[in-house]
């Protein structure tokens, strides 16, 4: 998206207004002088020239003041080859990872990511990926070096490394001045935040999936039992009782609006793995929470892209824009390797999502636009010469230009359109915005 361009316009049209706001305001006087002075030869009094309330003045039309882009990318998966790649010496660099699509994140208003790991330290064991992530503390300073403003941070395993992980990951996060919402250390603080983005006030929050309940006043994470202070440290649903889950989104929209947040976003941690349709549950919940009045939802978990969709509430009046699923930012999970469930390379695919909420200068605020630029994560070398680097795919150029294998980044790229291509277009041209992909190459629905 051509953000930069688009706040430009708005600048330039503020300006404009006030400048021709004032010539209006000096052509009324010079006329109102002008008519003063009309003096009646016979009496010598001005002439009679009416109430200037007797003049129709036409209703302002409202215009755009401020506009805000959100940068969204999936899950950091942090394997063992990633922590092997990384390693140097007794620290570790993450710095590839996200050096090739750092600006895109600091081109934004805001940039977020899923980290899908604990901070567990070595308290919690050695470091490690799959299945109990527990990763070293600097990887925070490398994301947040990369230009990512905000982590997600409800997902299947942040339980990975038990109360005292979660708790952790928390507090590094805080003191690295690293914003989250979906987990918390304590319950002083909410699960979900409210954040101004240039102008513009946006209602976040982040849930995940919980595992079959052990027992009452207990949830599971990913298999691990979760109890006592930890059950609300974590903001999560259950797909035996989303009543509850539903009864619980009301409120926290409620309180978000009450203190002052104009746009609604759900990120979603559910679905299943390496599917890259989505599933009765999924629709089932986007489908509530687009009654309920959220603008955007954003999905996680199955590690592939899945469509986008424009879904219209019950009573009609309220759209809201879902992707059930951004795939992975970061991942070992690579083509021909041992995973049976998706060897077709789905793994590998990611991508930069957008969306942007316009601020009217009568206060209201809208959906104004959503784009999707394609995401791949490429590996070179072998154990600790390994690197992972995430691309961005603006284009079917993008792998040419980036000296990347055409084999492999025109694949993903066209993977990645041939999921989402329908619905983007469908929230694009709903939302009057520019389209990115054409479906007219016959790359328009999942395989």
């Amino acid at each position: 998206m051509k953000k930069r361009t688009r706040k430009q316009k708005i600048l330039r049209r503020n300006i404009f207004l006030c400048i021709t706001a004032v010539l209006l305001i000096i052509i009324v006087a010079l006329a109102g002088c002008g008519i003063d002075k009309l003096i009646d030869m016979g009496g010598g009094k001005t002439l009679d020239t009416g109430s200037k309330d007797d003049t129709p003045s036409l209703p302002e039309e409202p215009y755009v003041v401020s506009s805000a882009t959100v940068v969204n990318t999936g899950d950091i998966l942090i394997h063992s080859p990633l922590l092997t790649a990384a390693k140097e010496g007794d620290d570790y660099n993450f710095s590839p990872l996200f050096r090739e699509v750092s600006s895109y994140f600091n081109n934004a208003d805001l940039a977020i990511a899923n980290l899908e790991v604990t901070l567990g330290g070595r308290e919690a064991g050695n470091y490690r990926g799959y299945p109990a992530f527990n990763t070293p503390d600097s990887l925070i300073d490398y994301i947040k070096a990369s230009g990512v403003d905000m982590l997600l941070t409800s997902n299947n395993h942040c339980y990975d490394t038990g109360l005292n992980g979660l708790k952790r990951t928390a507090r590094v996060l805080r003191e690295k001045n690293m914003p989250f919402i979906g987990t918390r250390e304590d319950t002083t603080s909410k699960l979900y935040t409210v954040k101004e983005v240039d102008g513009v006030k946006i209602g976040m929050a982040c849930y995940t999936y919980e595992n079959v309940s052990q027992g009452e006043g207990t949830k599971s994470i990913n298999g691990r039992a979760v109890r006592g202070e930890g059950v609300d440290l974590i903001a999560s649903f259950n797909y035996d009782d989303l009543n509850s889950f539903y009864n619980e989104v009301q409120s926290v929209i409620s309180d978000m609006k009450q203190n002052g947040a104009e746009a609604i976003v759900f990120y979603m941690h559910w679905g299943n793995e390496y599917q890259i349709r989505q599933n009765r549950w999924q629709e089932q919940i986007a489908q509530k929470l687009c009654d309920l009045g959220v603008d955007v939802i954003v999905g996680g978990h199955p590690h592939v892209i899945q469509p986008i969709d424009l879904l219209t509430s019950a009573d009609g009046t309220h759209k809201t824009v879902c992707l059930y699923s951004m795939g992975n930012a970061v991942s070992n999970q690579r083509l021909n390797q041992l995973y049976e469930d998706c060897p077709t390379g789905h793994t590998e695919d990611g991508m930069l999502f957008y969306y942007t909420f316009d601020k009217y200068s009568d206060g209201k605020v809208v959906l104004s636009g959503v784009d999707i630029i394609p995401a791949w994560v490429d590996k070179t070398g072998y154990g600790s010469n390994a690197e992972y680097v995430l691309y961005a795919l603006p284009d079917e150029n993008a792998f040419y230009n980036q000296g990347l294998s055409a084999s492999t980044g025109k694949k993903s790229f066209e993977r990645t359109k041939k999921i989402v291509a329908e619905g983007l277009t469908k929230c694009q041209e709903y939302l009057g915005c520019e389209v990115r992909f054409k479906t007219d190459n016959g790359l328009n629905s999942a395989e």
